[in-house]
């Protein structure tokens, strides 16, 4: 999977929707909805927890929200409140306006086109709860963007982030075939693109991923930090194994350069369908990862 928002490898599918480096989000649409939808369970978690601190919110938005799974459960999780699924990409937002009208959101669900953090300006009211998962990285300067989006918040507001976690798994260590720790290695090839990624940003400034001290810069109170679990064991359902495949296959074309001849030609066999060990097919596929929400609100 790639850092792009994350995939099982290390990261599911993708991170950040729209926002910067080349990735073309819109060819990604069908993986970053799969991705959201198979890990709804932990998003809903999170924004329950958020919930407690987070009472009837006017105005929720998703800073950074790709084809918009996340923005319908706020509307689920948040019945009075207006959602605003904000991100660059128009046709990941198309996305979310179809899933809105069909999960019956479409009358409190609104869409924001442009480069965040600038396009929030353009919002009518402030936000009582901004949410930006995995979509802070892609932002060159962070503490500038924190800042932007704690300016967008009511007083009492609450900005969530969620970064980091763990890496994603999928695989047992030794497949059977191939060198053991294939997906410890992928780990490594996608931490030197997305430092890479991080580097080559418009305006892009090395920070200490200290979130909580990165928010208090901002001029927010840090109310809490907490990770939440996704455990989907062996045997796989047909959309879990689905999700691993297409994560599989999107490691094998970001990481090619990356990787030696031998973990190649295990990504090779694990993606072909005619073989027992591969990912169509092999009994033991899983998916297991835990993501990381750091929470604070912009006092009264």
């Amino acid at each position: 999977m790639a850092h792009d928002h994350q995939a099982p490898h290390g990261h599911p599918a993708q991170h950040g929707h729209g926002h910067g480096g080349d990735v073309d989000w819109a060819a990604m649409a069908a993986l970053l909805e799969a991705e959201a939808e198979l890990l709804g369970p932990l998003y809903a978690r999170a924004l329950n927890w958020l919930g407690t601190d987070v009472t009837e919110p006017g105005l929720v938005v998703d800073a950074g929200s790709g084809p918009g799974v996340i923005a319908c459960l706020m509307a689920e999780t948040f019945p009075g409140a207006r959602v605003v699924a904000a991100d660059g990409s128009e046709p990941l937002l198309e996305r979310a306006r179809a899933r809105a009208a069909r999960q019956g959101f479409a009358d409190r669900f609104d869409t924001l086109a442009g480069e965040l953090p600038g396009s929030l300006v353009e919002l009518e009211y402030p936000v009582d709860l901004l949410w930006a998962s995995r979509s802070l990285h892609h932002l060159g300067d962070q503490k500038a963007a924190l800042a932007a989006f704690a300016d967008g918040l009511a007083p009492g507001g609450t900005l969530a982030i969620l970064e980091g976690g763990l890496p994603s798994r999928c695989l047992p260590r030794d497949l059977g075939f191939g060198r053991p720790g294939l997906q410890a290695r992928l780990d490594v090839a996608q931490e030197e693109r997305f430092a890479r990624m991080r580097a080559e940003l418009p305006g892009s400034v090395a920070e200490t991923e200290d979130w909580p001290a990165l928010l208090a810069a901002a001029g927010l109170k840090h109310t809490g930090t907490r990770s939440f679990l996704l455990d989907l064991p062996a045997p796989a359902t047909e959309r879990t194994r689905a999700f691993v495949v297409g994560a599989l296959t999107r490691a094998r074309e970001v990481h090619a350069d990356a990787l030696d001849a031998e973990d190649l030609a295990t990504l090779d066999r694990l993606l072909d369908p005619a073989d027992p060990g591969s990912a169509h097919r092999r009994p033991d596929i899983f998916v297991l990862t835990a993501h990381t929400v750091y929470r604070a609100v912009r006092p009264v």
